[in-house]
């Protein structure tokens, strides 16, 4: 999933780097306002296990990646502002430490990432949680993952200076990662009931806290 340098034109990374830091942003600003909830110790703990569960990757065909990605998780347990800051942490310190997708392309990683993945992952789960909560954390996991492998995928097939154009690198990237989902959300719905059962506090009563409003937002 992480995009390398020199696989995106200038004009490709800059957007993503708009787009990434306009949600950032965002989020800060949300996110202040949510500083004393139970939740904010969470942070650190679910940025440190999604950091450890995204070292795992492995090659799929075009030229990039694949590995589990966490950002639907993040957001049903942390809320969309925080959990666009923990997958920030996550994939800012990955790009920057370990040489884990570019410098100059961490705008799209942040994009695809945290807050595609989280944003997607929240929306679903909000919007299926009423039916089966464990599999609306399913559905969120996959179909997240699946959202932010489009938006590599239409990254790296718009730029020139990748091989390959949108008609391949899309649906690798989206079938790819349409595979790993049905893990990725496994994992998702096996550890939100975990958590559910475990400490409900921290998970069933969370959307009264973190909007009133039904709208999906930062």
């Amino acid at each position: 999933m992480h995009i390398p340098d020199g696989f995106l034109d200038p004009w490709v990374a800059g957007l993503f780097w708009v787009g990434s830091g306009a949600a950032i942003g965002i989020a800060v600003r949300r996110a202040r306002d949510k500083l004393g909830d139970d939740r904010t110790p969470l942070l650190g703990v679910v940025a440190a296990g999604i950091f450890a569960a995204q070292m795992l990757n492995w090659p799929i065909p075009g030229g990039t990646s694949a590995h589990f990605v966490g950002g639907a998780f993040a957001g049903i347990l942390l809320g969309p502002s925080l959990g666009v800051l923990a997958m920030t942490a996550v994939v800012t310190i990955q790009a920057l430490v370990f040489g884990d997708g570019g410098i100059i392309a961490l705008g799209g990683n942040l994009f695809a990432m945290a807050v595609v993945d989280v944003l997607v992952g929240y929306a679903v789960f909000r919007a299926l949680r009423g039916v089966h909560e464990t599999g609306a954390a399913f559905v969120a996991g996959w179909g997240a993952i699946t959202a932010s492998a489009l938006a590599v995928g239409v990254g790296v097939g718009l730029s020139s200076a990748f091989a390959y154009e949108l008609g391949v690198a899309v649906p690798i990237m989206v079938a790819g990662h349409a595979l790993l989902g049905l893990v990725e959300g496994a994992i998702t719905a096996a550890v939100y009931g975990f958590l559910a059962n475990a400490r409900p506090d921290l998970v069933l009563g969370r959307f009264e806290s973190d909007s009133p409003s039904p709208e999906v937002g930062l």
